[in-house]
């Protein structure tokens, strides 16, 4: 089966990359924004629709409203319910359409969605994933751009 869906543990990710906003508190607006940018990158490269869902009783007060969408989807745990909760739920339910891949170091949770037929990764491989798509599709434009400027650089006869 295909791979289907991404499912981010938002929090897990942004404390495993603090390269991501430096300086900025791990659960601060800033941090999350750079996170869904920088994922939102690497579903424009790769194609497959990412979920992330960070913990907390909804979003916090004053967080900018970020457009979701099926493609890059923003999600936040209500009060009485865990971001792990909902990323299981979600692994469970998609099962029947294909591959979904869950990005946490939480062992607990990979070890669930890996009983329920789902795939795992931890933080630090997501992220060296997502970095060397990010480095590919960067020398691809590279490659890209050079042959259309020379093409349009030669004489047209």
């Amino acid at each position: 089966m295909a791979l289907i869906r991404v499912l981010v543990d938002g929090y897990s990710l942004l404390h495993s990359c603090p390269a991501l906003a430096p300086g900025q508190p791990r659960h601060s607006a800033a941090a999350r924004e750079e996170l869904i940018h920088w994922l939102t990158q690497y579903r424009d490269a790769t194609g497959t629709p990412i979920t992330i869902v960070f913990d907390g009783s909804g979003a916090p007060p004053g967080t900018p409203k970020i457009p979701s969408s099926p493609e890059m989807e923003i999600l936040y745990s209500k009060a009485g319910q865990t971001a792990d909760q909902m990323i299981e739920r979600a692994a469970y339910r998609f099962q029947q359409y294909g591959e979904v891949l869950v990005v946490t170091d939480d062992y607990a949770e990979r070890d669930t969605v890996l009983a329920m037929g789902g795939m795992a990764s931890d933080c630090a491989n997501f992220l060296d994933t997502v970095s060397a798509t990010l480095r590919d599709l960067q020398k691809d434009l590279k490659h890209y751009n050079r042959r259309e400027l020379s093409r349009f650089k030669q004489p047209r006869g």
